[in-house]
């Protein structure tokens, strides 16, 4: 079975190895096996459960809980209902971020917009602004 270094992981993630060496200290990696001299030897499966922890990160989910999943697969099939409810979580939480996103967006659109049409007429002011039709 292939394994791989701690930097060989951190490139193929876009990490760094401090970032894989503080997930470590925070529990969030027990599954990664270690030589005597205590080397980390990355597997390729290593490397998809640290896919899926960037995944929860990536979605504002505290290391706190991240470690309360990764801690849920280390007991096996008894936390399938706690893991199901965390993603059905999550994925709430995720919808929510788009919509918020969203509102984000129409408003930098339009910001776009206005100052686009600023330039043109080479003045924000306001009443001549007013008078151009906003696009949909």
């Amino acid at each position: 079975m292939k394994t791989y270094s701690i930097s060989e992981v951190a490139k193929e993630l876009n990490l760094t190895v401090y970032t894989l060496r503080y997930y470590d200290k925070e529990g969030l990696m027990p599954f990664v096996e270690r030589t005597a001299s205590g080397t980390r030897l990355f597997k390729e499966s290593d490397i998809e459960a640290l896919r899926v922890i960037e995944c929860l990160k990536s979605t504002r989910m505290p290391i706190k809980e991240i470690k309360n999943f990764i801690d849920w697969c280390s007991e096996g099939d008894s936390t399938l209902q706690q893991r199901y409810d965390m993603f059905m979580e999550r994925k709430a939480s995720v919808e929510a971020q788009i919509e918020e996103f969203k509102k984000a967006m129409e408003l930098i659109e339009h910001k776009c917009w206005y100052y686009r049409t600023a330039l043109e007429n080479r003045t924000e002011d306001i009443h001549k602004i007013n008078k151009i039709e906003i696009p949909n």
